[in-house]
């Protein structure tokens, strides 16, 4: 049986069907989203080495069980597979309890985590702030003085950090005319790529007709620029600053990959591919207040703002209050206001970091959706969690 075969036998589709045209789309994401680098451009972000992975630990029992998922019951299994997941772990006080990967994902590979790497990049920037490196309360022209003239220019780092920078501009996934689509061509995403940076791009956007501050509005770009901005403060390139500052101190395991434009910036907002367990142990630092392997990544001070603080009535003028009503949006994180005071860090998809500081539980999921954004699916995958956290 020859390797082609294999890709085939295994996925459903030979490895030439894979274009940068159709990498997001089914069913050729479920490779794509393990091989980014095969697709984008990419620089690695280096884990310690000599470093060895556990054996991973089955689910076992718990996949048979039935869970009330808003109102459906469900196994675990069936909502695995109707969520397209990938790969799972799951952490119940700071230890392995359960692993599970799609017959077409291997533990050791990595998957890209999409917009969980906004909250990455803000772990980096929280980490600099400790260092007296970088200033929330700064304007962005402090670390990135060509922003004038843009919508930037009269917006502070912090701004930046909360998504209430007035940005004219839409997420618009699925449309090839949009602003959005010129935006994936300027990150290498897109046909067509390459006439246009990322920074380029970034500093061509202007304001809307609202001061900065008053609004929650998702807007990637953002985080794209949080990236250029950490990497002004601390003098390192993003990959190195990652590996620096977060994946070794953390204690990956596996390396992880950034995706990175024509001229190498980092896309700090979404580019990220890390190992499940590797993701999972950045939501267990977080549990445990920014320290890892006995090490301080972020400040304490820092850690407890980004799962407490935050702005309820920005949140409340935004157009997420579907997913957490009362929820707010601080670092790059989000903070679901339920009961277990539940924090997360969210991608397209269907990509999750979730931690559960009441049941001690942190669990990372990694999909390959067919939609970028499904919210009904994403209100199922909040109480899939919830339920998960209430077994283990």
């Amino acid at each position: 049986m020859t390797s082609s075969t294999a890709f085939e036998r295994t996925f459903g589709f030979a490895r030439k069907d894979v274009t940068l045209g159709n990498w997001r789309e089914q069913p050729f994401n479920r490779w794509a989203f393990q091989n980014v680098g095969e697709m984008v451009r990419s620089a690695r972000i280096a884990a310690e080495e000599g470093k060895a992975e556990g054996t991973p630990v089955e689910l076992g029992g718990l996949l048979a069980e039935t869970v009330a998922i808003n109102g459906r019951s469900e196994t675990v299994t069936g909502f695995l597979d109707r969520s397209s997941t990938d790969a799972l772990a799951v952490m119940k006080k700071g230890r392995f309890v359960g692993d599970w990967f799609a017959p077409t994902m291997q533990p050791e590979a990595r998957h890209i985590i999409f917009s969980i790497s906004k909250s990455l990049t803000a772990i980096l920037a929280g980490a600099l702030e400790g260092e007296g490196k970088l200033d929330p309360n700064a304007p962005v022209t402090a670390y990135v003085p060509e922003v004038e003239g843009s919508v930037y220019a009269n917006a502070t780092v912090r701004h930046v950090l909360d998504m209430t920078v007035s940005l004219d501009f839409e997420e618009a996934y699925l449309d090839p005319e949009s602003a959005f689509a010129r935006y994936r061509r300027a990150t290498m995403w897109n046909p067509g790529g390459g006439s246009e940076t990322l920074r380029e791009f970034l500093v061509s956007l202007q304001q809307l007709d609202e001061p900065h501050g008053q609004t929650f509005r998702y807007r990637s770009p953002n985080s794209d620029l949080l990236g250029i901005i950490v990497e002004r403060a601390s003098g390192l390139r993003y990959a190195e600053l990652m590996s620096e500052k977060l994946w070794r101190p953390l204690g990956a395991v596996r390396d992880g990959f950034v995706s990175v434009d024509a001229e190498g910036s980092a896309r700090a907002a979404g580019g990220v591919s890390v190992a499940v367990r590797d993701l999972a142990r950045i939501g267990e630092m977080m549990r445990q207040g920014g320290v890892a392997e006995g090490g301080r990544i972020a400040p304490q001070a820092w850690v407890e703002d980004t799962i407490h603080g935050g702005d309820a009535k920005a949140w409340q003028r935004g157009t997420m209050t579907n997913l957490f009503a009362h929820g707010r949006y601080r670092n790059k994180w989000y903070q679901s206001a339920n009961q277990s005071g539940a924090y997360c860090g969210i991608g397209i998809h269907g990509q999750w970091l979730y931690v559960d500081p009441k049941a001690e539980v942190v669990i990372s999921k990694m999909s390959s959706q067919a939609l970028p954004v499904d919210d009904p699916l994403d209100l199922d995958n909040v109480a899939f969690f919830e339920a998960i956290c209430a077994r283990v």
